[in-house]
């Protein structure tokens, strides 16, 4: 079943942040923004942002938007 983002629930249920661990959370992203697909924010410590491509998560660190 998928969700937001087009992510299926389960998947949102078992993946993290892999840089500090902490829970991930979908937000949709306004169009002409560059993470076009949306984006998953960490709700933990580091707060980093990864990128939602074509329904796949880029849970890279080198890819992930810094908090401001």
């Amino acid at each position: 079943m998928a969700t937001t983002l087009g992510l299926d629930e389960k998947l949102l249920e078992i993946i993290v942040c892999p840089q500090c661990h902490g829970a991930l959370l979908p937000v949709e992203t306004s169009p002409g923004d560059p993470a076009q697909g949306g984006e998953l924010v960490c709700q933990g410590s580091c707060g980093n942002a990864y990128p939602v491509r074509d329904g796949i998560p880029v849970l890279l660190v080198d890819e992930a938007r810094k908090p401001a």
